[in-house]
């Protein structure tokens, strides 16, 4: 009875499904096939009719029929939803009515090609989010997806094809989804093709020329039983779980993906993501700010899409910031118990990295128990710069600061001029070096090594008896000494930099936490709901230099409660924005998957028992983006706003 009684974590996980059973979230149901034309639009079609004979309550909200005569005859005995028209740039483009399809609310709804791209001006930028809108809301879903549209094998599809698809759906909805492989054999599918039963004849002759090769359908055919065959292996492990199945089993695989700019390190996540459902491992995607004051905002737009990406693929990520790229990742994975690290190979590399070892010869060396996974990053990205290239930050220099260089040697000189008839020429070269750490002071490589060789010059020229370009000298002691002021020069510069480097990363941590720590004061020392929120947005405003609203519900409509600088009304497309967030619980606006053209970004203010508002924050420049430095410090901000509205709430219901 002891072995067969269930242990907690199979008791936990049982309870979780029975829970997900009671969920009041729709189900989703996704035909799955190797490539167009196996059948899946036909078979989610021919599941539907039964379920309608059923006695449920069916409804189509898109299917594509690409005149597929049998298609069409299926698809005549099922209500239909009219599609949606859209003008943009004086075109009529029809599209999936989410808005009708909520209104109606049917049992079960079918929407195709769930990885489609919706036109301009629609609430979401893929159908793949209208269709979680529909599972958010209750309803089931029934869609279709062709496996090289799953974001995790996009360059293994490109590799196999030659082509790049642009439509993507990250892997966490197919992982929430039931699926059922719908498979043809490549013989029967280039009959099929043959016949113009999927393009026609001179679509048809294209295709079989290139994406519809035979080697290419085996690859793809294989690429998605063996999806197929990871979800059904991951339901058998959930299963022997809840039958409390006694066997020995091993740690926890956990897998860290180094993350950079650049299309190479979305590669690297999609990689990473590959092996980690191949290990059934946990995963996480860590980017280290080693050089944050000399990254482009280009590529910190870059790392946060990939860290975006990370996080849609179901990656744990991470923002850390330190001096030395090993030292910091190795930290990291072992505070986190990783046991492999993934990162891309340099194919290029630099005098320094020759000299210490590139980034990846270091981890190798100094990772220990901890596997090293080396992939090869993109082409394109090798030429670009990236956080893995180096680990210094580029100041540049202007010329007044070779200009005060000049001025604080010619000073030093004539201190010398005055003490050297009572001193010997050491004491005149310790006067130099005075003059180096003041000029190192500035923290710029270019006047500090201006100023080392100003100094050897003069100290050569105006207090050495011999000069050190006089060869027939036998006096070459001083050439020791020039080298080491040289050298007393990088040196004292480099260190100035490092320490410049970490005061100013102190001082952003340090005003990150002190602005919470004043916005959780002030807010613990007020009370009344306007002027928590006014304190809130006001202090949210400053920090991240936007404009900020708090709106709330009231009397079943949102309204603004409190901005800074003061805005009393929003335009209706805002409104709408708001209304989504608040109803969803999702993120939305600028920077997201969600309503993107919007030039605010929309957080909501989730409480313990729901969503109690919604904050708008719109950056005071159009054009900038938060990093994701940024964007976790705007969360915790949210977060404890929301904490502090609901409390009032429930001291004032």
């Amino acid at each position: 009875m002891e072995e067969n009684r269930r242990n907690p974590d199979a008791l936990l996980l049982l309870a979780q499904a029975e829970e997900e059973k009671k969920s009041p979230e729709g189900k989703l149901k996704i035909f799955l096939g190797a490539a167009p034309g196996v059948g899946k639009t036909f078979s989610m079609l021919q599941e539907a009719m039964i379920k309608k004979n059923q006695g449920i309550d069916v409804l189509v909200g898109l299917a594509e029929t690409h005149g597929r005569h049998d298609t069409g005859l299926v698809l005549a005995g099922l209500e239909i939803l009219p599609k949606k028209n859209i003008e943009y740039k004086g075109q009529t483009l029809q599209e999936f009515d989410l808005d009708g399809a909520i209104l109606r609310k049917p049992q079960l709804i079918l929407v195709d090609e769930a990885a489609h791209t919706n036109a301009p001006h629609c609430r979401h930028t893929k159908r793949w989010q209208d269709i979680q809108e529909l599972l958010d809301r209750g309803i089931n879903v029934y869609t279709t997806l062709n496996i090289q549209h799953l974001e995790s094998l996009n360059d293994v599809v490109q590799q196999i094809t030659g082509i790049r698809v642009r439509e993507t759906l990250p892997d966490s909805v197919l992982e929430q989804a039931e699926i059922e492989l719908v498979d043809l054999p490549p013989d029967d599918l280039l009959k099929r093709l043959a016949e113009g039963k999927i393009y026609f004849k001179e679509q048809a002759k294209l295709a079989i020329q290139h994406f519809f090769k035979k080697s290419n359908l085996t690859a793809l055919r294989e690429l998605a039983l063996r999806t197929v065959a990871e979800q059904v292996n991951m339901d058998v492990m959930t299963e022997r779980k809840f039958q409390s199945v006694q066997e020995t089993w091993p740690t926890a695989e956990k897998l860290l993906i180094c993350v950079g700019p650049g299309e190479g390190s979305a590669k690297l996540i999609r990689s990473g993501k590959r092996l980690a459902n191949n290990l059934h491992a946990d995963w996480m995607a860590v980017y280290v700010d080693a050089q944050k004051l000399g990254i482009t905002q280009q590529q910190r737009d870059s790392v946060s899409q990939n860290l975006r990406l990370a996080e849609q693929l179901g990656a744990e990520t991470l923002f850390v910031g330190g001096d030395d790229l090993v030292t910091e990742i190795l930290r990291v994975a072992r505070e986190r118990n990783v046991t492999k690290i993934v990162i891309s190979k340099q194919t290029k590399s630099s005098w320094k990295s020759r000299l210490k070892g590139s980034l990846v010869d270091q981890l190798v060396r100094y990772s220990d128990e901890i596997d090293i996974y080396v992939i090869r990053a993109a082409e394109d990205v090798l030429l670009k710069p990236t956080v893995m290239e180096s680990t210094e930050i580029k100041v540049k220099s202007s010329w007044s600061t070779y200009g005060i260089a000049l001025l604080v040697i010619a000073a030093c000189t004539g201190i010398d001029f005055m003490i050297h008839p009572y001193f010997a020429v050491s004491n005149v070269i310790m006067v130099y070096l005075l003059g180096l750490v003041v000029v190192a002071g500035f923290g710029r490589y270019g006047p500090s090594l201006f100023a080392s060789i100003v100094s050897v010059l003069s100290l050569s020229f105006f207090f050495v008896p011999t000069s050190i370009f006089d060869f027939s000298s036998s006096d070459t002691q001083y050439l020791f000494t020039f080298f080491v002021m040289l050298i007393v020069g990088g040196v004292i510069s480099y260190l100035t930099i490092k320490v410049r480097q970490q005061a100013e990363r102190s001082r952003q941590r340090e005003k990150r936490t002190y602005a919470i720590l004043a916005l959780t004061r002030q807010l613990a020392s007020h009370r009344g709901l306007n002027a928590l929120l006014e304190i809130a947005t006001r202090q949210i405003a400053e920090v991240f230099d936007s404009e900020v609203l708090a709106i709330l519900p009231r009397e079943g409509l949102l309204h603004i409660e409190a901005g800074f600088p003061a805005l009393t009304q929003l335009e209706e497309k805002d409104l709408s924005v708001a209304r989504w967030t608040f109803d969803m619980g999702q993120t939305a606006g600028k920077g997201t998957n969600t309503l993107p053209h919007s030039d605010a970004i929309y957080f909501p203010l989730l409480g313990v028992k729901g969503t109690v508002g919604v904050l708008r924050v719109k950056p005071l420049e159009n054009s900038k983006l938060f990093d994701a430095d940024q964007m976790a410090t705007l969360k915790a901000f949210v977060n404890q706003t929301a904490l502090t509205v609901e409390v009032d709430r429930l001291q004032n219901a």
